[in-house]
């Protein structure tokens, strides 16, 4: 075993250990936390691979701002992780088959993409082209509508991240934002003419009388 075979086995297993933690940490941040070690040891498994586009995106995305919007979001919603977690062991069995069953299903799917020896040869004006630039051809050309939909489903995931931090709570303000914009200039400003009153003016105070005599 070489040094990279070391390296790809320590990787996947801190990975495996990392994912297995996310689901069953009682803490939602705690959670989030080991999910971003998992971000890491992917990443590092993708260098091994000489995917470096790849490998640095997951770090910059995924780690630098997923992973932020994640924790500000747990912080956000307060949720009891008491009460979330209720009967989490019982459907643990359930959940892990049908887990296992997804993983089964993609591995059937992706296998013949990771068949090597099937693999059709790179030329050479490809291979000069580097990892990025060949990434990009096949995305934005060969696989642009799944692209189009996966951010739909990004943008979907995120209006509904907002849409559950903005309920209705005694120690916070909520503005309707349809009412805003049916308010008209009369139901804000009103002008009321009154007449001016004006204070009564003291009287101004007697002069002392000027003594005659000379001293």
């Amino acid at each position: 075993m070489n040094t990279e075979s070391a390296l790809f086995y320590v990787f996947s297993a801190i990975l495996l250990f990392a994912s297995f933690r996310v689901i069953t940490a009682r803490s939602a941040v705690y959670a989030a936390l080991y999910l971003v070690l998992a971000f890491f040891n992917a990443a590092c498994v993708w260098m091994l691979l000489e995917a470096e586009f790849l490998a640095i995106s997951l770090v910059l995305v995924y780690v630098g701002a997923v992973m932020v919007l994640f924790l500000f979001v747990v912080m956000m919603l307060d949720a009891n992780a008491d009460t979330v977690r209720k009967g989490f062991w019982q459907l643990f069995p359930v959940a892990g088959t049908i887990g296992a069953v997804i993983a089964a299903e993609m591995i059937w799917v992706l296998r013949r993409g990771f068949d090597l020896p099937e693999a059709p040869p790179l030329d050479a004006a490809a291979a000069q082209m580097g990892n990025t630039k060949l990434l990009g051809i096949e995305i934005y050309t060969h696989y642009l509508y799944p692209l189009q939909i996966a951010a739909v489903l990004l943008l979907v995931a995120i209006i509904a991240a907002i849409a559950l931090t903005l309920r209705k709570r005694k120690d916070s303000k909520y503005v309707d934002p349809s009412a805003q914009v049916k308010v008209r200039k009369a139901d804000r400003v009103r002008i009321v003419q009154m007449q001016p009153e004006r204070p009564p003016v003291p009287p101004a105070p007697a002069e002392p009388a000027a003594t005659g005599g000379k001293s």
